[in-house]
């Protein structure tokens, strides 16, 4: 993690800001801004650890992040993967006093950690700003819950063609893309073996849905990636 005094990115032309001032005057923004802190976090390192006291709302400016779930038999669950802008961790501020998952950074991550207290405190008097970012928050949750479905009633061929249609359209957003991911943490992702994700992906590869090289993916029959999802 790397504190630095040169700000990482400027307000102006943070997601954030644009959608805090439809809402907030630029006195109440600037109470918050001088609150926030801006981060640096290199690839695997912890951004917010599970189990630890939630103070914070994240904003990711920039970047891939993961949401991990450590369960009590010592077992780690990717819950889904996230790339910035993106507001996270509302659903904590609010309902919570710990965090339930650990937040890791997949590739180098800029976030602005943003003070309970001044949030809050902003928030008194402004109930539509609190329904939005709340709206916006709780999309970190949709896809975590769409994973379960899909490792609820899929079998292993359509779990890991999800996860290749999900990463393209919401992470990475294009084919081809460079696959950050290690092959066990797709395992983790879609809560199957590492001999499972690689079989997987080199049978599809074989078969001329996708094209692998190196740590690229080439998303080659995307309908074809979206049948075998749906036969599961």
């Amino acid at each position: 993690m790397v504190d630095n005094i040169t700000p990482l990115f400027e307000c102006e032309q943070c997601l954030f800001k644009t959608i805090s001032c439809q809402y907030l005057s630029t006195d109440e923004f600037e109470l918050i801004r001088r609150k926030s802190v801006q981060l640096h976090f290199e690839k695997g390192e912890t951004i917010v650890k599970q189990g630890g006291k939630s103070t914070h709302l994240i904003f990711l400016h920039k970047g891939i992040l993961k949401f991990t779930y450590h369960n009590q038999n010592g077992k780690n669950f990717i819950m889904t993967i996230v790339s910035g802008p993106k507001l996270l961790g509302g659903a904590n501020l609010f309902f919570k006093n710990t965090n339930v998952f650990s937040l890791v950074a997949v590739e180098p991550c800029d976030i602005c950690l943003i003070d309970e207290g001044a949030f809050k405190r902003t928030l008194t008097n402004h109930g539509n700003f609190l329904l939005v970012l709340f709206e916006r928050t709780i999309e970190m949750f949709q896809s975590s819950i769409f994973n379960f479905i899909s490792l609820a009633h899929q079998q292993v061929n359509g779990r890991i063609a999800d996860i290749l249609i999900y990463l393209s359209e919401n992470v990475y957003k294009n084919s081809p893309y460079e696959f950050t991911l290690s092959r066990k943490e797709i395992a983790e992702f879609a809560a199957c073996s590492h001999e499972n994700v690689i079989n997987t992906l080199s049978r599809l590869n074989k078969e001329g849905v996708i094209t692998l090289q190196g740590k690229k993916i080439i998303i080659n029959d995307l309908k074809k990636l979206e049948e075998i999802s749906k036969r599961g």
